[in-house]
């Protein structure tokens, strides 16, 4: 299996809040919605992301930036202006939607404010709910990561801005089935985004991704990968892969950043989050899909992973569905 689709296979907006906002003389909007992932792409004009505790980031036009985690994170056209405008799941554009109905404006749907001459225009989407987006994908990416606007997803050869123009005018239309639409369109976004900047010949991505410039590794990344719950022993991964032990040891350590075994205990946590998060199945059924002979081996290496028990880390997006829906 391919790592990075395994990864990007649950992802699926639904019913995610997408919309643009202008930004007008001295701006900043600070986003709070507990959005679990975030993009935004500067689609006139530029700016400046800051994310809560973190640098200042420079997003220019066509630029696209991922947020993870729920933590609110701020806009602006100068990183020293505070927040005008705080925008939550709940109230996205209140101002703008009673202007439109009080004085009868003709403005683009799901547009916050009102156009003037060189104002900025951000483009913003967020999967909201948990269900939306996979615990093994959060692992893998930072806190924020940018995508220029050059750089392509290499394997269809799709441009970032070309995606933008298409969300542009899916946005500005209200049409039946609009919100699919939507969805779709997010969800081609961010894993085009995502595949830019895996591709990346840079430290900033996980190890696990530049790993397919070392056969061995890649081909004992996909065993790992389609047979999570065999198990596996570097003696066997290394008889599978064609070499020593210890060559399998030292190039998995050097490409991944673990060894094959650390990096196996990992994704099988992973795993069993994603389940926790998206069956009823006991924890005991989701310790043997995974690999853990019961429920007690895998709240150990889940605590130890996570700092908490499965069964609370279920009841944590119980609670988190909750207050998205």
């Amino acid at each position: 299996m391919d790592a990075l689709a395994g990864l990007l296979d649950g992802v699926r907006a639904r019913g995610a809040l997408i919309g643009r906002t202008v930004l007008c003389d001295s701006w900043s909007v600070r986003f709070a919605s507990g959005a679990q992932l975030s993009l935004l792409a500067m689609r006139r004009g530029e700016g400046w992301l800051v994310p809560g505790g973190g640098e200042p980031v420079r997003i220019g036009p066509g630029e696209v930036a991922v947020i993870r985690g729920p933590e609110p994170y701020t806009v602006s056209g100068d990183p020293a202006i505070a927040p005008g405008r705080v925008v939550t799941s709940e109230d996205y554009c209140a101002d703008t939607a009673r202007a439109r109905l009080r004085d009868g404006l003709d403005l683009d749907p799901r547009t916050c404010g009102f156009p003037e001459e060189g104002s900025a225009l951000l483009l913003s989407g967020v999967y909201e709910g948990p269900a939306a987006i996979g615990d093994r994908l959060l692992d893998a990416l930072p806190r924020l990561l940018v995508v220029r606007a050059d750089e392509r997803d290499r394997t269809t050869d799709t441009d970032l801005p070309d995606q933008l123009a298409a969300i542009d005018r899916a946005v500005a239309a209200d049409l039946p089935g609009q919100q699919a639409v939507l969805d779709r369109l997010l969800d081609l976004l961010l894993v085009s985004t995502l595949r830019a900047w895996f591709a990346r010949p840079r430290g900033d991505v996980p190890g696990w991704s530049g790993a397919a410039g070392d056969p061995v590794v890649a081909h004992a990344l996909r065993l790992l990968h389609a047979e999570p719950a065999h198990p596996w022993t570097v003696a066997e991964l290394a008889a599978r892969t064609g070499v020593s032990r210890a060559v399998l040891a030292r190039r998995f350590t050097a490409a991944v950043g673990e060894p094959p075994i650390g990096y196996l205990l990992g994704r099988r946590v992973a795993l069993a989050a994603d389940l926790l998060r998206q069956t009823g199945d006991t924890v005991a059924a989701i310790a043997r899909k995974v690999g853990y002979a019961n429920a007690f081996a895998l709240s150990v290496a889940f605590k130890r992973r996570r700092g908490m028990s499965p069964t609370e880390h279920r009841a944590s997006y119980a609670t988190l569905t909750r207050r998205s829906g």
